[in-house]
């Protein structure tokens, strides 16, 4: 068995108007509840032991704070920005067999349709959200739709 867990970058700041997609940053609201998340998972005892994200500078900056509670690098995926589900659940299926929990952290609608695909779970999937999946696999490799349940569906609300 192996975790994955699907996390959604915290809110963007829009009020630059001149910048691309890709180089939008955090907010205030986003710059503080992606670190509450991060402990909140640590806390509960997640085993983190990879964190792959979005090369986009949101996603990237969420990613920072799960490094930062759990003591772990950032690994980039250019394929994550605007990714499908499908993209999504073939960089998890390319994930190493010694890595039995990891992250990734990309966009919606991706994000929860990869949910939806892995899991049979359709949900609301707002900014910073992280869904806990458990894939019922003995390596990445095998990951295939509705190989996984949904455990727990964690936002910075709830």
């Amino acid at each position: 068995m192996r975790i994955l867990l699907l996390a959604r970058h915290a809110k963007s700041d829009w009020d630059v108007a001149d910048l691309r997609d890709h180089d939008r940053p955090l907010n205030a609201r986003g710059r503080r509840d992606a670190p509450v998340m991060a402990r909140r998972l640590r806390d509960e005892g997640v085993g983190l032991q990879r964190i792959v994200s979005s090369t986009a500078t949101r996603a990237h900056a969420t990613a920072d704070a799960y490094a930062a509670a759990f003591g772990l690098p950032v690994l980039e995926d250019p394929a994550l920005y605007a990714a499908s589900a499908g993209t999504v659940l073939a960089i998890a299926a390319g994930l190493p067999d010694e890595v039995e929990v990891a992250m990734l952290v990309g966009h919606n609608p991706g994000m929860a349709d990869a949910v939806a695909e892995l899991t049979g779970s359709f949900v609301e999937f707002p900014t910073c959200a992280v869904a806990e999946c458990e894939v019922d696999v003995n390596a990445w490799g095998e990951l295939i739709e509705g190989s996984g349940r949904l455990r727990r569906l964690r936002t910075p609300s709830r």
